[in-house]
């Protein structure tokens, strides 16, 4: 059950909101869907496909180190990133659901050094760790979550998405990685069609 976002995105209803209508059930079903689709566009992939460095006109990490802020992300790097962020707001979730408001720092947040999601093996493992670790923490929910407790949050942040309760912090996870779905597409599609650049001119170079 892949969550449609589309009413938050053309701001219709805050993320707040529109959060309120899903069951624990729902959450699980989603993040299955979630990840089940990213490990759909790599199941081609190979080793090569997940280190591969793609065009980025665009690319802007203002937190990463100065040599690194303006590469495109591999898929291995994609993958570290959304995992993390995914779990951050399902680590939330499970504290706000518990009946213990949260404060706006510490983040709770650990990301896996992109480089060392550099094999297909590794990608894959990643995001089953991922789907492991979000679904354990929605078993931490009680039968009746406090979804009246909230996160401590920026005026900014709250004019954009509203409060951040048990289920708006457990979506935002899976709206941020909805938002990088096409992004992990065209990076697959340039992979593929890089290698089929390259042996395309292998198989030239051998005729000749």
């Amino acid at each position: 059950m892949l969550i449609d976002f589309s009413p938050v995105d053309e701001g219709r209803i805050s993320l707040y909101d529109f959060s309120q209508q899903f069951s624990v059930s729902d959450l699980k079903a989603a993040t299955n869907a979630s990840i089940d689709l990213l490990l759909d566009i790599i199941k081609d992939a190979d080793d090569a496909h997940i280190v591969f460095e793609p065009h980025d006109p665009d690319a802007h990490d203002p937190y990463a180190p100065p040599e690194e802020q303006h590469i495109g992300w591999t898929l291995g790097h994609l993958i570290a990133h959304v995992t993390a962020s995914s779990e951050e707001y399902a680590a939330y979730s499970s504290i706000l659901a518990r009946g213990i408001p949260y404060v706006r720092e510490p983040r709770l947040r650990y990301e896996t050094p992109w480089r060392e999601i550099n094999s297909k093996a590794r990608a894959v493992q990643r995001l089953e760790e991922s789907r492991r670790m979000r679904l354990a923490y929605l078993d931490t929910w009680p039968d009746v979550p406090h979804l009246d407790v909230l996160r401590e949050i920026s005026d900014r942040y709250r004019e954009k998405f509203g409060e951040q309760n048990a289920k708006s912090a457990f979506i935002l996870g899976l709206r941020h990685e909805a938002d990088h779905y096409d992004q992990f597409r065209e990076v697959a599609r340039q992979a593929q069609a890089s290698r089929a650049d390259h042996t395309a001119s292998a198989a030239s170079a051998a005729a000749t």
